[in-house]
């Protein structure tokens, strides 16, 4: 039985396909461990028992899948987008617009990076309630995400400038 296969992500680099597996594989663990711990919560819940650490747990794992989720999205060109006005453009235009948005893209998530760490090095003092974790561990979620988000991005701005289509990024 082979390894879990998830849809490929455009073509890359070896070092940007390796983080795309990474982060994929990351969010289908976290999905399977919360999904595995909310079942045996509500089944200790019918026997009028409980699970303590199972909602605290299954919080800090969804910011993680929220963050990594979104940087695997973005590995794909996956995030919603509103295209009306950027169907109607020609080609070249419609390059431009991408390459504006992908750089606006950019400081957006490389403010997130910076404020992300801060917030993370803030909280090292702060705890979990139940599990008595750094709270830091479950803010780095978005430095984290953002980053691998970051090096999508980039790599999809890159593309742009060297003038390569939607559908040669992303297939058709």
């Amino acid at each position: 039985m082979g390894l879990l296969r998830l849809p490929s992500g455009p073509p890359a680099p070896a070092p940007i396909r390796w983080l795309g597996w990474a982060v994929d594989h990351t969010v289908v663990a976290i999905g399977a461990v919360m999904v595995v711990l909310v079942f045996c919560n509500v089944v200790m819940h019918v026997l009028r028992r409980d699970i303590a650490w199972t909602t605290e747990f299954c919080e800090f794992m969804m910011v993680w899948a929220t963050f990594l989720g979104g940087a695997s999205l973005a590995r794909r060109g996956g995030h919603m987008t509103i295209t009306e006005l950027l169907e109607k453009l020609s080609a070249p235009s419609r390059q431009k617009a991408d390459a504006v948005i992908q750089a606006f893209c950019l400081v957006i998530l490389l403010i997130l990076v910076w404020y992300g760490m801060g917030i993370v090095q803030a909280n090292w003092g702060n705890m979990l309630t139940v599990l008595e974790w750094p709270m830091a561990l479950q803010y780095l979620g978005l430095p984290v995400g953002s980053a691998a988000m970051l090096v999508f991005v980039a790599y999809d701005f890159v593309q742009i400038v060297r003038g390569k289509s939607r559908e040669e990024r992303y297939g058709g």
